[in-house]
C-alpha cells in the first residue's frame, strides 16, 4: 500500500507542499525578534525619574543666582527597554542655562541633556522664577553670643571675645544690604565656673532674625567667654604690726591704693567688708617705702591689685638727727635724671595706649643719696612703669611705679599718668 503511494507522483507533490508551508512558518520574522526598535505605540513605557538633581551655568565670579530648584521630577516615555536603561543609568543631566541672563528676576527653563531622543521627556517642575544678583564681598564684625543662664551660681561673664573678629561675605548684593547681624554663638554645657574658649558657628541674619543664604569666610571663628566670681570694691586697711626702734616716730603710713577689687561667691562678697595690708615697722629707722601683698579672708578668690606700695614717714629727735645728718652733710649728692620714659605694663594685646600727661610719656626724676653712687647712676638704673592689667577703653590715671637701687631716694616730677586706651583697628 505504501509502495503503491510512494509511486503515485501526485501523493508526493502533495507531501512536499505540507512540508513547504511548513518550513515557512516556522522561520521568525523582524516583528518576533525581541530585539527590534519598531516604536509600536501600544508598546511604550513611562517612568518617572524623582530627585534629578539640577545644574545652573552663570558666571559665578561676578553673579549669584537664587531660585534654580535643586531637584526636579523627570518623566520619561518610549520603548520599555530604553526607559528602564534611562531609569537605572541615569546619565542624563537637568540644566538652566544663565549664560546669557541679565541682572534682575526672570522665568527660565528647566533643560535636559544626554538622553536618547527617542524618549519622550517631561520636567516638573518646567520653569523656575530665578533671580541674578550682582556678586559682592564686604567684610562684617562678627558679634559673639553666650547663655548667660549657663553660669553656675555665684559666677558672672565678661564680654566674650572673638578672634578673628572680622569675616568676609559672599552673596547677591540685595542681600548683603539686608545683613544686620553676624554672630557666633557657642554650644556649651553648664554650669560653667571657669572661662572657655570654643569653635563657633557664623550665623548671618537680617533685622527679622531670618537666616541669610550667604557665603562667610572663615565659616568657624573662636570664641573666647571670660568668666569669674562675682566681685565688689572694698577699702584697704592699714594695719601697723611691730614696734618702731627707740626714739623713731611713725607719722603716717600712705598706700598708692586705697581701694581693691575682690572676687568671690555673693555670700562671701556680702560678709566681707574691708581688705588689709600689714606694714612691720619694727625696722623702720627712716622714711621708706615697701612693696606688701593684699591680705584677704577665707572664701576670696582672689583680689586686684594683689600687691600695694606703702609709703611711711617717721620723726626721730633733732638731737638724735642732727648728727647723722651733720655727718651726711658732706656725702649727700643730689641729681635729676631727665625724661626717663615711662613703660606700660598688662595691657591687652587689642589696645593701644596714648600718654594725655605728661604728653611724651617721660617724667624727671630726682635721686638723693651718697655721693659716690649717686654720681653713677643713669637713667637706665631705673624702671618707670604704669600697670594697666584689665584696664578697657577710655581715660585713666594711674601711679607712676618706679624700681631702682635700695640704698638711694628719688622723687618723680610727676607722680601719676593719664593715659587714653583706644581699641587698635582690624
Amino acid at each position: 500500500m505504501i509502495d503503491k503511494l510512494m509511486d503515485n507522483h501526485w501523493f508526493m507533490k502533495v507531501v512536499a507542499l505540507v512540508l513547504a508551508v511548513l518550513l515557512f512558518s516556522s522561520v521568525p520574522t523582524p516583528e518576533d525578534e525581541g530585539g527590534s526598535e519598531v516604536n509600536v505605540p501600544g508598546e511604550n513605557h513611562t517612568e518617572t525619574l524623582e530627585d534629578i538633581p539640577v545644574k545652573s551655568y552663570y558666571d559665578t565670579e561676578n553673579l549669584v543666582v537664587s531660585g534654580v530648584p535643586e531637584t526636579v521630577d523627570v518623566t520619561i516615555e518610549g520603548p520599555k527597554q530604553l526607559v528602564q536603561q534611562t531609569r537605572t543609568l541615569r546619565n542624563f543631566e537637568v540644566y538652566v542655562d544663565l549664560s546669557e541672563a541679565e541682572i534682575g528676576t526672570q522665568s527660565v527653563e528647566l533643560l535636559v541633556r544626554d538622553i536618547s531622543d527617542k524618549l519622550e521627556v517631561t520636567i516638573e517642575p518646567g520653569y523656575a522664577e530665578v533671580s541674578v544678583q550682582e556678586r559682592v564681598t564686604k567684610e562684617f564684625p562678627v558679634e559673639a553670643e553666650f547663655n548667660q543662664s549657663l553660669l553656675e551660681e555665684g559666677y558672672i561673664s565678661e564680654k566674650p571675645t572673638v578672634e578673628p573678629n572680622r569675616v568676609e561675605i559672599t552673596g547677591a548684593k540685595d542681600v548683603i544690604d539686608r545683613i544686620s547681624f553676624v554672630k557666633a554663638t557657642i554650644d556649651v554645657r553648664g554650669p560653667i565656673n571657669e572661662t572657655i574658649t570654643e569653635k563657633a558657628s557664623i550665623r548671618v541674619l537680617d533685622r527679622e532674625l531670618n537666616k541669610l543664604d550667604v557665603i562667610v569666610e572663615p565659616e568657624t571663628v573662636e570664641v573666647t567667654v571670660p568668666v569669674r566670681s562675682a566681685s565688689k570694691t572694698v577699702p584697704i586697711n592699714i594695719v601697723q604690726t611691730g614696734t618702731p626702734p627707740d626714739g623713731v616716730s611713725i607719722q603716717s603710713i600712705t598706700l598708692d591704693a586705697n581701694e581693691a577689687r575682690i572676687f568671690a561667691n555673693p555670700n562671701v562678697l556680702g560678709h566681707t567688708e574691708s581688705v588689709r595690708v600689714e606694714v612691720d615697722v619694727s625696722g623702720v629707722r627712716s622714711n621708706s617705702r615697701m612693696t606688701l601683698p593684699v591680705i584677704i579672708s577665707e572664701g576670696i578668690t582672689s583680689v586686684e591689685p594683689e600687691t600695694v606700695e606703702a609709703t611711711i614717714r617717721v620723726s626721730v629727735p633733732k638731737e638724735e638727727a642732727s648728727a647723722p645728718q651733720n655727718q651726711q652733710a658732706n656725702n649727700e649728692e643730689r641729681k635729676t635724671l631727665p625724661d626717663i620714659p615711662i613703660k606700660t605694663q598688662g595691657l591687652n594685646e587689642k589696645y593701644n595706649l596714648a600718654f594725655s600727661d605728661p604728653a611724651p610719656g617721660a617724667v624727671n626724676l630726682t635721686v638723693t643719696g651718697p655721693r659716690d653712687t649717686v654720681t653713677r647712676l643713669t637713667a637706665g638704673d631705673f624702671n618707670l612703669f604704669i600697670d594697666a592689667t584689665n584696664l578697657g577703653e577710655g581715660e585713666h590715671q594711674l601711679n607712676i611705679q618706679v624700681n631702682g637701687p635700695n640704698n638711694v631716694k628719688w622723687e618723680l616730677s610727676k607722680a601719676v599718668a593719664t593715659v587714653s586706651i583706644s581699641q587698635k583697628e582690624a
